[in-house]
């Protein structure tokens, strides 16, 4: 890749009306460094009657990458753990072999308003680790390094940049920043990785020069960084990384290398042979029994349902 590629968000129903935009997987761009699914929600107004809790469903051969700019959520999954997620933390969850969460509304927050607003993405596992063990891994807000640099307020959530390095512990080189520019900013983003791409949180900016919407995100060409320049405030986040060794099948909640682990993946969920959330009855089913796995070729505009 040699130019910028702008991608729009697509509007997907999660059920409840809880609605997110997805940039990842495009048809233009299928990953970017590790990263194979980005999700950014809200903001969302949550009431003491809304019900948007996603019930407990597995996944395999990825990590979850989830990152709160407003409100809280409670993880919960097979493993035991139980965490509330907060704003500025990075909860980072290896599915490996299988693993089964579900993510819902804390208990001290049932009764309240409140906003909710953040990121969820997927990193692929390199080949040689999609099967490991399943884990969890919380990081709080106040152990992710924050720095000021040329007057933008930068959290380095992943990896490393400007010097600092994350507490966050990856399988493969992975870059994540929480970047906030003031009006009249201007950014030089260095080429951090060998893939990055931009994603537009809140604001417009230009990009080398070149306009860029709200809710879009830009892949730079490879090896590349850019110029950020911001007439207004801007709210933006930086993903990147090593490219993936090998395209990868996403179906449904699985991602994985080979396409038969997809379908040993669905035949056991469907059989609820994946593990249980402790204190939990309810799950997520399988949507179609067999279901067709989605190809990995880069242009087929296909996404996980």
């Amino acid at each position: 890749m040699n130019e910028l590629l702008v991608l729009q968000p697509h509007d997907k129903d999660l059920g409840g009306g809880f609605k997110v935009r997805r940039l990842l997987p495009a048809a233009k761009r299928r990953s970017v460094g590790p990263f194979v699914f980005f999700d950014h929600f809200g903001p969302a107004t949550e009431t003491p009657g809304s019900q948007h809790d996603v019930r407990p469903h597995p996944h395999i051969g990825l990590a979850t990458v989830t990152y709160l700019f407003e409100g809280a959520m409670m993880h919960r999954d097979s493993l035991g753990s139980v965490q509330e997620i907060l704003p500025g933390a990075i909860n980072w969850m290896t599915a490996g072999r299988g693993i089964v969460h579900s993510e819902r509304k804390p208990e001290r927050l049932m009764g309240d308003t409140y906003v909710n607003h953040g990121l969820q993405l997927w990193a692929a596992l390199p080949q040689a680790f999609e099967e490991v063990a399943p884990s969890f891994a919380h990081t709080a807000a106040s152990a992710i390094p924050e720095l000021d640099v040329q007057g933008a307020q930068v959290r380095v959530l992943i990896g490393e940049a400007f010097g600092v390095a994350s507490p966050v512990k990856t399988f493969a080189p992975t870059v994540y920043l929480d970047v906030a520019l003031q009006p009249g900013a201007s950014f030089v983003l260095p080429a951090l990785a060998a893939e990055l791409a931009i994603y537009v949180v809140d604001g417009r900016l230009a990009i080398d020069g070149t306009p860029v919407d709200v809710h879009t995100m830009v892949a730079l060409p490879d090896g590349q960084g850019a110029t950020l320049t911001a007439a207004q405030a801007v709210r933006l986040v930086v993903i990147g990384g090593a490219p993936l060794d090998g395209p990868r099948f996403i179906t449904w909640n699985f991602v994985s290398s080979r396409r038969e682990r997809i379908l040993q993946a669905g035949d056991d969920w469907a059989a609820q042979r994946m593990g249980q959330v402790p204190g939990e009855t309810e799950f997520i089913p399988l949507p179609g029994h067999p279901f067709k796995v989605q190809s990995p070729e880069p242009d087929t505009g296909t996404t996980p349902v």
